[in-house]
Parts: structure tokens; C-alpha cells; sequence
């Protein structure tokens, strides 16, 4: 499928690469199908912090940039109720995969990313959904100072 995107011009979205959101997301219920556009090249898993895009196929002009969130918060684990996880079909440690939404603001210190209503996509059934946790977290978590210093880590 080739989609022309407002980021990345037009690209090609291989089948097998289409997350589908049934309930859409939080403000967009309408936006139901979505591809990752991983930042630099890489592909999930590859290097820390790493910041991807969540296009959404429905509408071009639309995308989210998303963080894995255990990279920034390793201790993350928010309580989730298994009812609204059923749609995505059986999920394991293998086929989870989760995404935080990050919100840029142009006083980049002000980096921010939504721990409450991350985006859970099983990896193997590639249905999704953008779930709003039990945990009393943040929905804007500051994240410039760790960034800057996962970075330094790096040597970049």
C-alpha cells in the first residue's frame, strides 16, 4: 500500500507492517489504521530511547511521535484492565509491545511523555488499542533530562 504522509512523503506500507485500532485513539476515534515509522532507519528494539513515529494510514497528515516507554521509565508497569486487552487477542511477553505517546513543545526542556494512555499493540494479531491505565501516573512525565543523558551515555 503506498500512502503519502505529510512527514515522510510517499511511502510503501507492506500488509504485514498495518496495526489496526479498532476504538481508533483517545480525541481520533476514527483514525483505526496505523504503520510504525521507526526514527534513522532502525527497526523495533534496536537501540534505547529511540523515538518512532505512528502514522496513521487513515489520515496522512496525521502522526505521533512515540517513544517505548520502558526505555525511559524502566520500571514501568501499569495496571491494566484485561477486558479492555481481550480485543487484541492472547498476549505475551513475546507479541507485547507498548508505546507512549511524546509530546514535543518548542521548549524542547518541556519534553513530555503520557504514561496513562499508552498504545498496546500485539505484535502477532498487529490489532492494537490505546488503553487508559488504573495506575495513578502522569500524563505529562518530563523526559528532556533523560533523554539528554541516555544520549551522553551513548557518546552522541
Amino acid at each position: 500500500m503506498r500512502v503519502n504522509t505529510r512527514l515522510f512523503g510517499e511511502i510503501e506500507i507492506q500488509d504485514d507492517k498495518i496495526i489496526t485500532l479498532d476504538k481508533g485513539i483517545v480525541g481520533f476515534p476514527d483514525l483505526k489504521s496505523f504503520t510504525i515509522i521507526y526514527d534513522n532507519g532502525s527497526e523495533a528494539g534496536e537501540g534505547k530511547t529511540s523515538m518512532m513515529w505512528f502514522q496513521s494510514l487513515d489520515e496522512p497528515q496525521f502522526a505521533m511521535p512515540v517513544v517505548v516507554p520502558g526505555d525511559i521509565v524502566p520500571d514501568y508497569n501499569p495496571t491494566v484492565n484485561d477486558e479492555l486487552l481481550e480485543p487484541l487477542g492472547e498476549l505475551t511477553e513475546e507479541n507485547l509491545y507498548v508505546l507512549v505517546t511524546l509530546k514535543v513543545p518548542q521548549e524542547i526542556e518541556k519534553m513530555t511523555i503520557n504514561l496513562k494512555a499508552p498504545i498496546i499493540i500485539n505484535t502477532d494479531t498487529l490489532k492494537g488499542g490505546q488503553i487508559i491505565v488504573e495506575d495513578d501516573v502522569e500524563v505529562r512525565f518530563p523526559v528532556y533530562e533523560i533523554l539528554k543523558k541516555a544520549k551522553e551515555g551513548k557518546g552522541e
